[in-house]
């Protein structure tokens, strides 16, 4: 024992070990937890929509949808033109999270500067 390093010793034991345990598994099993596994699913997608009211200006509407939903000056303007005509108007479409937190944002931005508007979501 003198002739043979301390690592061998433990090293080698635990090498063989686990050498022999994966020659030991059964084919089937391996299939079996191939079989198991499944793609996980894409997240549910969630619309935004503006409300119209008669006290929020236009042209707040258009910085919101600017500022938090990241809309170009004519986007922005289409579609607040389709929340005053129509009376809601599509933002866009994002996850649940992303959804709440821009909704949330655009009713602390609107109550920050006195205007009632009001943003909600329905499952795509």
């Amino acid at each position: 024992m003198r002739g043979i390093p301390s690592r061998h010793l433990v090293y080698h034991p635990v090498h063989e070990y686990f050498n022999s345990s994966m020659d030991e598994l059964p084919q089937s099993d391996a299939t079996a937890i191939e079989e198991t596994f499944t793609v996980p699913k894409e997240p549910d997608e969630f619309r935004v929509i503006l409300l119209n009211d008669d006290f929020t200006t236009m042209e707040f509407v258009v910085s919101v949808l600017m500022t938090i939903f990241h809309k170009t000056l004519p986007e922005a303007t289409r579609i607040m033109i389709d929340v005053h005509r129509k009376g809601r108007g599509i933002v866009g479409e994002f996850s649940y999270d992303i959804a709440a937190t821009k909704i949330n944002q655009v009713h602390m931005l609107a109550r920050q500067m006195g205007f009632p508007l009001k943003c909600t979501m329905e499952k795509v």
